[in-house]
């Protein structure tokens, strides 16, 4: 039987073998041929090749030391950091245990100092701030000030206070503003009573807060903004419980 002679349209070549190039020219010398891998091909050119990076690792030395340790420092931090945040989020939630125990309970003292054996709001509040359990901490304290007369702290906490939760985050505007109403800034409260029932405006919570922003309006002499703010719950909310009252106050301004 007669061996088939391999070519480049041989089976075995279809099937996935490495080809060369073959020249024109059968008596044309090797060096002529054209290779996929010339490093792999020529053992002097792969040869040159690991000289010049040798040479290139060796003339660069300090500064590829230098950026491998900054690679494992930002690893090592990044590592430490995410270590240390878990930390101080469990520290924060065993002291917001017993605090939050307090405030429910409406010992609003303990639950801002603390009661000896565990830290209270306002401490969890400055030391974890960076954590879930230390920002929820800000509101907790925020309504503790607010309910014991300690206006302008309230305002502080609630504004290191941030939520995803929309009902939640409007409920802190709307705190603020009433922080604001008293210590007599009428108008800064009612921008923050508007800003609660703008955010994610609903047809539950958007009414009362505007009710409350027409009356800071006018207790800031703005009865054409309270105006606005009684419009929007006739017209933007018309099954809601405050239509009635918005509408007897509107009334009441002669419009």
């Amino acid at each position: 039987m007669s061996k088939i002679p391999f070519t480049g349209k041989s089976q075995q070549a279809r099937q996935g073998q490495v080809q060369q190039a073959v020249p024109a020219d059968p008596l044309a010398p090797a060096e002529n041929y054209v290779t996929e891998n010339p490093l792999l091909e020529d053992p002097d050119a792969l040869a040159a090749r690991l000289v010049e990076s040798e040479d290139f690792v060796r003339n660069n030395r300090n500064l590829l030391l230098g950026i491998l340790a900054v690679v494992v420092l930002a690893v090592v931090g990044g590592f430490g950091y995410y270590t240390w945040r878990g930390q101080q989020t469990q520290k924060a939630q065993t002291a917001m245990f017993r605090a939050v125990d307090s405030w429910e309970a409406d010992s609003l003292k303990k639950a801002m100092l603390g009661d000896g054996k565990a830290p209270g709001l306002a401490t969890v509040a400055n030391q974890y701030g960076n954590t879930k359990a230390g920002n929820l901490a800000n509101f907790y304290a925020g309504v503790a000030s607010l309910k014991e007369g300690k206006y302008k702290d309230a305002l502080d906490y609630l504004e290191d206070f941030s939520s995803d939760d929309y009902l939640v985050q409007s409920r802190a505007y709307s705190l603020m503003g009433d922080a604001q109403l008293e210590l007599n800034k009428p108008k800064e409260a009612a921008d923050l009573y508007a800003k609660a029932a703008d955010h994610n405006a609903n047809e539950y919570f958007s009414p009362s807060y505007l009710l409350k922003e027409a009356t800071a309006r006018e207790v800031a002499k703005d009865n054409d903004g309270a105006l606005k703010a009684y419009d929007r719950i006739i017209n933007e909310y018309p099954a809601a419980q405050e239509v009635a009252e918005a509408k007897q106050l509107k009334a009441r301004l002669g419009r």
